[in-house]
């Protein structure tokens, strides 16, 4: 009997339509825990690396961790993995809400999606009973449609995970919408979905997850969820004000991307978009995820006008994305943008990056009115809206953007306008102003990223210390640690906020009291070092090399214009072989034999 894990898995062909139940490999899950790790492992065993993301050789895996669903604190996260449409590389995706627990409480870690469908499916689960249904008459309904019509047919209590018109349409950065906004949002695993004709997977379930140390457990979560509630950030600041707080913060940093990354120093318009501000005008309350004692999630109502509108968010990468770096002031019109991004199923960082990329062509007369079908210049609020929804059924222009930044400017000659790594489009921190940033958007195994480490908390917040965001020196060895326990949170099964009042030792007392393994903290952590060196390995199979692993130009030689860290350029030059010494991989960027074997991975 396993604890934490409820020990089963589904595969699921939709191809020639067969479900089967399959065991879980207790090694494997000893290894690398979970969702992120345990489903990477998965794809690194069972598909070719070289796979093109849209063909029915893809596989794509739900999967949850050992805390998924359990009473740690925020433990309502799980995984989305595949190999990623946008990038070419491993793609991993994190998501909160309430689907990851229900799957759990069916009985299952996780679902292995292969082949596809002739026609649209969804998946229905309840407990041990498992069946793929007709959805030919959910294709074209969005994310909000979708979710009322599967729950009307199996279960009002039920959870939905699903796609929209986005993912159908194989926008390169679709995600996968569950619980209506939750979202897992990046590299285009929605399109994935859509690639195999799969709209949902609906599930509920009546099971219970079983602890190995029910009282050690309690006594570890309870202490957890203490220092959650009485941190300044976890407790005080995401609370009140969400992840939008961070604007005004990274402004005054002068870190704030602006116009497409021409500028990072100030934004004059940052108050206008900012947590502050909607938290006043705008909020109707905050929300958290399953088991979260944070809530860090933003109900908001724009009540009237021509940008009307109710839903969840912003976030503070959406809003930046669709704020600053498109130089819209316009609240109301951001979370229009936004509310359209969760309703069509595409990620809003990689549809504002783009749409500011365009931007700045059109500026640059690169592009032209009569091409794009109407003015498209920094700070138009309108456009914003429309271009978003335009991007989410692949409409006139739209198509051209919906293959993202790198690939629209590469079709008209301008590759270096992309803000992008492995063309992925960088979030809302300018590496300029934030070095150790610079350098982990540059490694990340997902491209442009900043859950991957986020040294923003030590360079920006001074958490769990204040390091210099202008000073290179020591970052290397920073970022391995932050990026190791991140892969070890994502794949435990809990959000990655946690860690702004709690570390390894309160997760690894979770991890051993709930699963019975009785691990170090160090071996828990070298656990995320061999999940992050497998993304790795599964990366330079599919062709990506040293060479991969930089920055867009601009960031590399263009100074920043204004702010604190005016002149500043990102000196990766100098981090980067310092980092890939302390991973223990040679110069080029290849983890040795010996470091593989280290890790035991074969």
């Amino acid at each position: 009997m396993m604890f934490g894990w409820t020990g089963n898995l589904l595969r699921v062909n939709l191809t020639d339509g067969t479900i089967k139940k399959e065991a879980l490999c207790p090694k494997d899950a000893e290894m690398y825990l979970g969702a992120r790790g345990l489903a990477t492992k998965i794809m690194m065993d069972e598909v070719d690396p070289k796979v093109d993301p849209l063909s029915e050789e893809n596989k794509l895996i739900f999967m949850t961790g050992p805390l998924t669903g359990t009473f740690a604190s925020s433990g309502g996260r799980y995984e989305v993995v595949a190999k990623a449409p946008l990038t070419g590389t491993i793609g991993a995706s994190n998501s909160g809400g309430h689907f990851g627990p229900e799957l759990k409480y069916a009985g299952y870690d996780g679902i292995i999606f292969e082949g596809r469908a002739e026609k649209p499916v969804y998946l229905w689960i309840e407990d041990d009973n498992v069946e793929l249904r007709d959805a030919l008459h959910l294709w074209g309904k969005n994310v909000f449609e979708t979710t009322d019509t599967v729950l009307a047919e199996t279960a009002e209590d039920a959870r939905v995970a699903c796609i929209g018109p986005g993912g159908e349409k194989m926008v390169l950065f679709a995600g996968v919408l569950n619980d209506r906004n939750r979202a897992a949002g990046r590299s285009g695993l929605g399109a994935v979905m859509g690639s195999k004709n799969l709209k949902a997977v609906a599930v509920k379930g009546s099971k219970s997850i079983k602890v190995a140390d029910p009282e050690g457990f309690m006594e570890a979560c309870t202490d957890a969820r203490t220092k959650l509630k009485e941190h300044p950030v976890t407790g005080g600041g995401l609370p009140t004000y969400g992840t939008q707080i961070l604007i005004n913060i990274l402004n005054q940093s002068g870190a704030l991307p602006t116009r497409n990354w021409r500028d990072g120093g100030i934004f004059e318009e940052a108050e206008g978009i900012s947590g502050e501000t909607l938290a006043e005008k705008y909020l109707v309350r905050n929300k958290g995820c399953f088991g979260c004692n944070i809530g860090c999630g933003r109900i908001t109502r724009i009540p009237e006008g021509k940008f009307k509108s109710f839903g969840e968010g912003p976030e503070y990468e959406a809003g930046w994305a669709l704020g600053a770096c498109c130089g819209v002031g316009d609240l109301e019109a951001v979370s229009k943008a936004n509310f359209i991004c969760n309703e069509l199923g595409i990620d809003p960082i990689t549809t504002g990056a783009t749409i500011a990329c365009a931007m700045e062509m059109y500026e640059k007369g690169i592009l032209t009115e009569e091409e794009v079908g109407r003015a498209i210049p920094f700070g138009d609020a309108e456009a914003l809206v429309e271009l978003t929804r335009m991007i989410g059924l692949r409409e006139g222009f739209g198509d051209v953007l919906a293959e993202g930044s790198y690939r629209m400017a590469s079709k008209y000659g301008c590759p270096e306008l992309s803000m992008s790594v492995k063309k992925q489009e960088m979030p809302a921190y300018d590496a300029r102003g934030v070095q150790g940033m610079g350098l982990e958007y540059a490694t990340s195994n997902r491209g442009g990223c900043h859950v991957r480490g986020y040294l923003t908390s030590p360079e920006i917040l001074g958490i769990p210390e204040k390091l210099d965001p202008l000073v290179t020196e020591g970052k290397a060895g920073w970022l391995k640690i932050f990026q190791d326990l991140t892969a070890v949170v994502d794949s435990a099964g809990i959000c990655l906020f946690t860690t702004f009042a709690i570390g390894l030792p309160e997760i690894s007392s979770m991890l051993r009291t709930a699963t019975g393994i009785n691990a170090t903290d160090e071996e828990i952590l070298k656990a995320g070092e061999r999940i992050w060196n497998l993304e790795r390995m599964f990366n330079i199979k599919a062709g990506f090399t040293a060479a991969d692993d930089t920055l867009p130009p601009r960031l590399l030689k263009e100074p920043l214009q204004s702010g604190p860290a005016k002149g500043k350029v990102v000196d990766l030059e100098k981090m980067l072989p310092e980092y890939y010494e302390v991973r223990g991989w040679g110069a080029d960027g290849v983890p040795t034999a010996e470091k593989l074997q280290d890790l035991s991975i074969g």
